[in-house]
C-alpha cells in the first residue's frame, strides 16, 4: 500500500541511541545491519533469532551494540527506545508494535507495511559519508531497489575519496580564515577530478581542485 501524502526527508542521528527491532529473520537482519552501520544500540526481540542476525554480533565493531531476547514482543520492550522497526511476518504483531510506539510518541517503521509506519526507509547507496537515497512513497519498491542496484555501481569507493578530498580542502580554507562561498566547487567537480581519482592519481586530482578554487578566489 503506497503512502498517500508527501514524505518529509530526514537523516536521523541514531549513534548510541537505543533502537528496538521486532523480528529475527532475514528482513530483520537487514534492518539491524543498517542501524549498526549508523552506530546504534540495537535490541532485537523475536521468538526465534536466525543465524544471519546472530552473525552480525560476531562481526560487530564498536561503538554499535547488539543484544537480543528470544521471546514474543511485549510493550515494556519499548521502554527507553528512540526508534522502533518491526520486521515480522505477522501483521497483528506489526500493528500492535506500531500502536504501542505511536502511543508513546516513538517513531516506528513496519517493513513493507506503510499503514503501520510513522516513517519509511528509502533504498540507499552509501560510500563513506556520501548517502544517496531512492524512494517511491511505497508505490513501487521494485523501482527503488532497481535504482539502488543500478547506482551502487556508479557510486563506487572513489566517491568517498572525492568527498574526503573536498572536505579536507574546505576545512583548510576555513582554518585560514577565508570563506568557502563563491569558490568554483562545481567547476572543480566537472574538471575530471573523479576520473583522476579512479586512476589512482590522487595528487593530480588535488592539484586540479586547488587550481580551480584558487582561480575563482582571485
Amino acid at each position: 500500500m503506497p503512502v498517500s501524502v508527501p514524505l518529509y526527508p530526514v537523516n536521523l542521528l541514531v549513534s548510541g541511541k537505543p533502537c528496538l527491532v521486532v523480528g529475527g529473520g532475514v528482513v530483520a537482519s537487514a534492518k539491524v545491519g543498517g542501524l549498526i552501520d549508523c552506530e546504534a544500540a540495537v535490541h532485537v526481540v523475536a521468538p526465534v533469532v536466525r543465524p544471519a542476525l546472530r552473525a552480525l554480533a560476531r562481526d560487530l565493531t564498536l561503538p554499535a551494540s547488539l543484544r537480543w531476547d528470544e521471546r514474543p514482543y511485549t510493550p515494556p520492550d519499548l521502554d527507553g527506545a528512540y526508534l522502533v522497526i518491526t520486521a515480522t511476518d505477522d501483521p497483528a504483531v506489526n500493528a500492535k508494535v506500531f500502536a504501542d510506539a505511536t502511543e508513546r510518541g516513538i517513531w516506528c517503521n513496519s517493513a513493507d507495511d506503510p499503514t503501520n509506519c510513522s516513517f519509511t526507509l528509502p533504498s540507499r547507496v552509501r560510500q563513506g559519508d556520501l548517502l544517496v537515497t531512492f524512494s517511491t512513497g511505497g508505490r513501487s519498491p521494485a523501482l527503488a531497489k532497481w535504482l539502488r542496484q543500478t547506482y551502487a555501481e556508479e557510486f563506487g569507493s572513489e566517491y568517498a575519496t572525492l568527498m574526503d578530498m573536498l572536505a579536507e580542502e574546505r576545512e583548510a580554507i576555513v582554518a585560514a580564515g577565508r570563506t568557502t562561498e563563491g569558490l568554483a566547487w562545481h567547476e572543480a567537480l566537472s574538471s575530471g577530478m573523479l576520473e583522476l581519482i579512479r586512476e589512482g592519481r590522487l595528487a593530480e586530482a588535488k592539484e586540479r581542485l586547488q587550481a580551480c578554487l584558487s582561480s575563482s578566489s582571485i
